[in-house]
Protein backbone atom coordinates (compact mmCIF):
# COMPACT_ATOMS: atom_id res chain seq x y z
CA UNK A 1 0.00 0.00 0.00
CA UNK A 2 1.22 3.72 -1.06
CA UNK A 3 0.56 6.58 0.24
CA UNK A 4 -0.10 9.93 -1.60
CA UNK A 5 -0.31 13.30 -0.63
CA UNK A 6 -1.92 15.92 -2.65
CA UNK A 7 -3.21 18.79 -0.22
CA UNK A 8 -6.06 19.36 0.82
CA UNK A 9 -6.45 15.23 -0.12
CA UNK A 10 -5.57 12.74 1.30
CA UNK A 11 -5.45 9.48 -0.85
CA UNK A 12 -4.57 5.89 0.36
CA UNK A 13 -3.73 3.88 -3.16
CA UNK A 14 -4.70 0.27 -2.45
CA UNK A 15 -3.92 -3.17 -4.51
CA UNK A 16 -5.88 -3.11 -8.36
CA UNK A 17 -8.22 -5.59 -6.77
CA UNK A 18 -9.35 -2.51 -4.69
CA UNK A 19 -11.07 0.23 -5.53
CA UNK A 20 -9.42 3.62 -4.47
CA UNK A 21 -10.48 5.42 -1.45
CA UNK A 22 -10.28 9.08 -1.01
CA UNK A 23 -10.67 10.74 2.27
CA UNK A 24 -10.86 14.52 2.28
CA UNK A 25 -10.30 16.27 5.27
CA UNK A 26 -10.98 20.01 5.73
CA UNK A 27 -8.10 21.74 7.70
CA UNK A 28 -10.45 24.75 8.74
CA UNK A 29 -12.61 22.20 10.09
CA UNK A 30 -9.80 20.13 12.34
CA UNK A 31 -8.70 23.17 14.21
CA UNK A 32 -12.70 23.93 14.50
CA UNK A 33 -13.23 20.87 16.28
CA UNK A 34 -10.02 21.22 18.13
CA UNK A 35 -10.52 24.16 19.27
CA UNK A 36 -14.17 23.86 20.28
CA UNK A 37 -12.98 20.84 22.28
CA UNK A 38 -10.59 22.79 24.12
CA UNK A 39 -12.61 25.54 24.65
CA UNK A 40 -15.70 23.54 25.99
CA UNK A 41 -12.70 21.63 28.58
CA UNK A 42 -11.71 24.18 30.16
CA UNK A 43 -14.39 25.58 29.96
CA UNK A 44 -15.95 22.82 31.99
CA UNK A 45 -12.77 23.07 34.46
CA UNK A 46 -13.40 26.70 35.54
CA UNK A 47 -16.87 25.81 36.23
CA UNK A 48 -15.89 22.76 38.45
CA UNK A 49 -13.08 25.19 39.95
CA UNK A 50 -15.59 27.55 40.92
CA UNK A 51 -18.43 25.31 41.91
CA UNK A 52 -15.89 23.80 44.32
CA UNK A 53 -15.00 27.21 45.76
CA UNK A 54 -18.68 27.98 46.71
CA UNK A 55 -18.62 24.57 48.13
CA UNK A 56 -16.59 25.14 50.64
CA UNK A 57 -17.12 28.88 51.14
CA UNK A 58 -20.24 27.22 51.68
CA UNK A 59 -18.75 25.06 54.07
CA UNK A 60 -16.65 27.39 56.00
CA UNK A 61 -19.98 29.93 56.61
CA UNK A 62 -21.81 26.72 57.52
CA UNK A 63 -18.84 25.47 60.57
CA UNK A 64 -18.35 29.69 61.35
CA UNK A 65 -22.33 29.79 62.36
CA UNK A 66 -24.07 26.40 62.48
CA UNK A 67 -27.23 27.10 61.58
CA UNK A 68 -28.85 24.88 63.99
CA UNK A 69 -27.91 27.58 66.80
CA UNK A 70 -30.27 31.06 67.26
CA UNK A 71 -27.67 33.74 66.17
CA UNK A 72 -27.90 35.58 69.48
CA UNK A 73 -25.77 32.52 71.18
CA UNK A 74 -22.96 32.29 68.83
CA UNK A 75 -22.64 36.53 68.14
CA UNK A 76 -20.26 38.26 70.20
CA UNK A 77 -21.55 41.54 69.02
CA UNK A 78 -25.25 40.60 70.16
CA UNK A 79 -23.37 39.73 73.86
CA UNK A 80 -21.55 42.72 74.17
CA UNK A 81 -24.45 45.04 72.91
CA UNK A 82 -26.85 46.50 74.66
CA UNK A 83 -30.10 45.13 74.37
CA UNK A 84 -33.01 47.45 73.02
CA UNK A 85 -36.17 47.71 74.17
CA UNK A 86 -39.02 46.73 72.50
CA UNK A 87 -39.96 50.03 71.62
CA UNK A 88 -35.99 51.03 70.29
CA UNK A 89 -36.95 47.53 68.49
CA UNK A 90 -39.90 48.10 66.53
CA UNK A 91 -38.48 50.94 65.29
CA UNK A 92 -35.92 48.92 63.49
CA UNK A 93 -39.38 47.57 61.05
CA UNK A 94 -39.75 51.09 59.78
CA UNK A 95 -37.03 50.80 57.58
CA UNK A 96 -33.99 49.00 56.61
CA UNK A 97 -32.03 52.40 57.34
CA UNK A 98 -33.22 52.25 61.09
CA UNK A 99 -32.02 49.01 61.69
CA UNK A 100 -28.53 49.26 60.61
CA UNK A 101 -28.17 52.49 62.48
CA UNK A 102 -28.58 51.05 65.79
CA UNK A 103 -25.61 49.04 66.70
CA UNK A 104 -27.40 45.94 68.63
CA UNK A 105 -29.91 45.87 65.41
CA UNK A 106 -26.74 45.54 62.88
CA UNK A 107 -25.45 42.99 64.93
CA UNK A 108 -28.60 41.14 65.36
CA UNK A 109 -29.24 41.44 61.50
CA UNK A 110 -25.48 40.62 61.20
CA UNK A 111 -26.29 36.87 63.41
CA UNK A 112 -29.26 36.72 61.26
CA UNK A 113 -27.64 36.70 57.89
CA UNK A 114 -24.79 34.26 59.24
CA UNK A 115 -28.10 31.74 59.63
CA UNK A 116 -28.84 32.10 55.90
CA UNK A 117 -25.24 31.88 54.41
CA UNK A 118 -25.18 35.59 53.20
CA UNK A 119 -23.40 37.79 55.48
CA UNK A 120 -21.39 39.48 52.38
CA UNK A 121 -23.91 41.31 51.55
CA UNK A 122 -23.87 43.64 54.61
CA UNK A 123 -20.39 43.28 54.88
CA UNK A 124 -19.65 44.47 51.45
CA UNK A 125 -22.23 47.68 52.53
CA UNK A 126 -20.53 47.80 55.53
CA UNK A 127 -16.79 47.87 53.85
CA UNK A 128 -18.12 50.69 51.35
CA UNK A 129 -19.54 53.16 54.47
CA UNK A 130 -15.72 52.91 56.10
CA UNK A 131 -14.17 53.33 52.29
CA UNK A 132 -16.25 56.48 52.33
CA UNK A 133 -14.47 57.78 55.46
CA UNK A 134 -10.90 57.45 54.33
CA UNK A 135 -9.56 61.17 53.60
CA UNK A 136 -6.08 60.23 52.48
CA UNK A 137 -5.67 59.65 48.71
CA UNK A 138 -3.23 57.13 49.19
CA UNK A 139 -5.01 54.76 51.20
CA UNK A 140 -8.26 55.31 49.34
CA UNK A 141 -6.61 53.35 45.98
CA UNK A 142 -5.07 50.16 47.98
CA UNK A 143 -8.53 50.17 49.75
CA UNK A 144 -10.52 50.19 46.59
CA UNK A 145 -8.30 47.44 45.03
CA UNK A 146 -8.80 45.43 48.11
CA UNK A 147 -12.61 46.01 48.46
CA UNK A 148 -13.04 44.97 45.00
CA UNK A 149 -10.75 41.67 44.94
CA UNK A 150 -12.76 40.66 47.78
CA UNK A 151 -16.66 41.33 47.10
CA UNK A 152 -16.65 42.04 43.67
CA UNK A 153 -14.05 40.17 41.52
CA UNK A 154 -15.35 36.94 40.27
CA UNK A 155 -14.72 33.64 42.12
CA UNK A 156 -13.48 36.51 45.25
CA UNK A 157 -14.11 34.63 48.61
CA UNK A 158 -17.05 36.59 49.88
CA UNK A 159 -18.71 37.29 46.03
CA UNK A 160 -21.79 39.38 46.19
CA UNK A 161 -24.72 38.89 43.68
CA UNK A 162 -24.18 41.78 40.59
CA UNK A 163 -25.45 42.14 37.24
CA UNK A 164 -22.98 42.44 34.81
CA UNK A 165 -23.25 46.32 33.91
CA UNK A 166 -22.69 46.88 37.54
CA UNK A 167 -19.67 44.56 37.92
CA UNK A 168 -17.73 46.22 34.70
CA UNK A 169 -18.70 49.48 35.53
CA UNK A 170 -17.12 49.23 39.36
CA UNK A 171 -14.08 47.65 37.37
CA UNK A 172 -14.13 50.98 35.24
CA UNK A 173 -14.00 53.12 38.19
CA UNK A 174 -10.73 51.87 39.86
CA UNK A 175 -9.24 53.39 36.75
CA UNK A 176 -9.70 57.08 38.47
CA UNK A 177 -10.70 56.11 42.43
CA UNK A 178 -13.01 58.52 44.38
CA UNK A 179 -14.61 58.10 47.06
CA UNK A 180 -18.19 57.69 44.96
CA UNK A 181 -16.49 54.74 43.25
CA UNK A 182 -18.54 51.47 44.62
CA UNK A 183 -21.75 53.85 44.79
CA UNK A 184 -23.83 52.04 42.23
CA UNK A 185 -22.83 48.27 43.33
CA UNK A 186 -23.38 49.73 47.49
CA UNK A 187 -26.88 50.47 46.16
CA UNK A 188 -27.42 47.21 44.53
CA UNK A 189 -26.40 45.33 47.53
CA UNK A 190 -28.60 47.69 49.75
CA UNK A 191 -31.78 47.12 47.82
CA UNK A 192 -31.08 43.39 47.40
CA UNK A 193 -31.02 42.99 51.24
CA UNK A 194 -34.10 45.42 51.85
CA UNK A 195 -36.47 43.53 49.24
CA UNK A 196 -34.83 39.80 50.53
CA UNK A 197 -33.04 39.77 53.57
CA UNK A 198 -34.52 42.48 55.88
CA UNK A 199 -38.60 41.65 55.73
CA UNK A 200 -37.04 37.66 56.16
CA UNK A 201 -35.19 39.54 59.86
CA UNK A 202 -38.37 41.18 60.51
CA UNK A 203 -40.11 38.04 60.83
CA UNK A 204 -37.26 35.50 61.92
CA UNK A 205 -37.39 34.59 65.89
CA UNK A 206 -34.54 37.11 67.10
CA UNK A 207 -36.74 39.96 66.12
CA UNK A 208 -39.71 38.88 67.49
CA UNK A 209 -38.22 37.79 70.83
CA UNK A 210 -36.80 41.56 71.10
CA UNK A 211 -40.07 43.02 70.10
CA UNK A 212 -42.14 40.68 72.66
CA UNK A 213 -39.95 40.80 75.47
CA UNK A 214 -42.14 42.84 77.64
CA UNK A 215 -44.99 41.14 76.78
CA UNK A 216 -43.28 37.75 78.02
CA UNK A 217 -42.08 39.84 81.34
CA UNK A 218 -45.13 41.09 81.62
CA UNK A 219 -46.94 37.33 81.74
CA UNK A 220 -44.11 35.90 84.10
CA UNK A 221 -44.95 39.05 86.64
CA UNK A 222 -48.82 38.11 86.60
CA UNK A 223 -48.67 34.34 86.62
CA UNK A 224 -45.98 34.62 89.71
CA UNK A 225 -47.97 36.99 91.76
Amino acid sequence: MTWKTQPPFLCLSFPPWSLPICLSFSISSILSFFLSFHLSFFLSLSLRAKDMKNRLAFLRRRNESPGSNPPGKFDKSLKSSVKPTPEEALKWGESLDKLLAHKYGLAAFRAFLRTEFSEENLEFWLACEDYKKIKSQSKIASKAKKVFAEYIAIQSCKEVNLDSYTREHTKDNLQNVTRSCFDLAQRRIYGLMEKDSYPRFLRSELYMDLVNQKKASTTSTSSSS
